[in-house]
C-alpha cells in the first residue's frame, strides 16, 4: 500500500512537471508568434528619411529644441544630420528590429497583459541566450492587433536602462511612430562629449543634486516620412 501511494505521488508530480513544461513551451511559442508579427511589419520598411524635432530634459543640460534629419536603411544603417548637437538614442529606432530578427538568439516569454491609453497590450520579456549581445534584458509592451510596440524597456551594457514610449499615427502600417519619449539614466547613457563636458562641469558644483536627479527624458516628434524611396549607401559614409 505504501509503495502504491508513492507511485501515485511520483505519477502526480510527473504530471505536474509535464503540464508546467507544456505551459512554458506554449507561452514561449505564443510570444515568438507575437514577435514575428511585429518584425514582419517592421520589415516592410526597407529605408526611410524623417524630420525630427528633439527636445532634451536632463539635469544640468540646457538645450533648445533641435531639428534633425534621420536616415535609416535596413541592415544597420542609421544616420542623424543636424546643424546643432542632436541627442538621438539609436536604440529606439532600429534596435527592436535587429533584436527581434532571430528568435533563436533569445528566449521570449509572455509575462502578462497591461493597458496603455485604453489599448490592451501583451507584455513580453526578452532574454538573450549569449553574453555577446549588448542587450541584457528586454521588456516589450505590444499591441497585438496592430503589431506595434507601444513601450519598451531595454537594459543594455552600453547605455544602462532605456524606457521608450511610442505614439503612432499615419505610418502605423509600417510600424513607424510619430512621437517617441525616452527615459534614460543620465550617468550611464552615452551623449555627445561636448554635452557631457557641460554636465561634468555643472555637477562639480552640485554633486548631491545630480545624484538625486539622475533621470532624464528625450522627446522626439517625427514628421514628413519618406518611406522606401531608396537611399544610396554613400549617404551613411559621409
Amino acid at each position: 500500500m505504501i509503495r502504491m501511494n508513492q507511485l501515485k505521488k511520483y505519477a502526480g508530480l510527473s504530471l505536474l512537471f509535464f503540464i508546467a513544461f507544456i505551459f512554458s513551451t506554449s507561452a514561449q511559442s505564443n510570444a515568438n508568434q507575437i514577435i514575428r508579427g511585429v518584425y514582419a511589419k517592421l520589415q516592410k520598411v526597407k529605408d526611410y528619411t524623417v524630420m525630427a524635432n528633439v527636445k532634451v530634459d536632463m539635469p544640468f543640460i540646457r538645450m533648445l529644441p533641435i531639428d534633425a534629419k534621420i536616415y535609416y536603411k535596413q541592415k544597420g544603417k542609421f544616420k542623424v544630420e543636424s546643424k546643432s548637437i542632436a541627442i538621438v538614442p539609436r536604440q529606439g529606432f532600429d534596435q527592436s528590429s535587429r533584436m527581434l530578427a532571430d528568435t533563436n538568439a533569445f528566449t521570449a516569454i509572455i509575462q502578462g497583459t497591461d493597458v496603455i491609453n485604453g489599448t490592451t497590450v501583451s507584455i513580453i520579456n526578452i532574454i538573450p541566450l549569449t553574453d555577446t549581445s549588448d542587450l541584457i534584458l528586454g521588456k516589450l509592451w505590444i499591441d497585438t492587433k496592430q503589431n506595434v510596440i507601444l513601450k519598451s524597456q531595454l537594459t543594455t551594457k552600453s547605455n544602462g536602462t532605456i524606457l521608450t514610449e511610442y505614439t503612432y499615427g499615419a505610418q502605423i502600417a509600417y510600424g513607424l511612430p510619430d512621437k517617441m519619449v525616452f527615459s534614460v539614466d543620465v550617468k550611464k547613457f552615452k551623449i555627445p562629449k561636448s554635452v557631457s563636458a557641460d554636465i561634468n562641469n555643472s555637477s562639480a558644483d552640485k554633486p548631491d543634486k545630480l545624484k538625486e536627479n539622475k533621470k532624464g527624458q528625450i522627446f522626439i516628434i517625427l514628421t514628413n516620412y519618406q518611406i522606401n524611396k531608396g537611399i544610396p549607401d554613400t549617404v551613411f559614409k559621409k
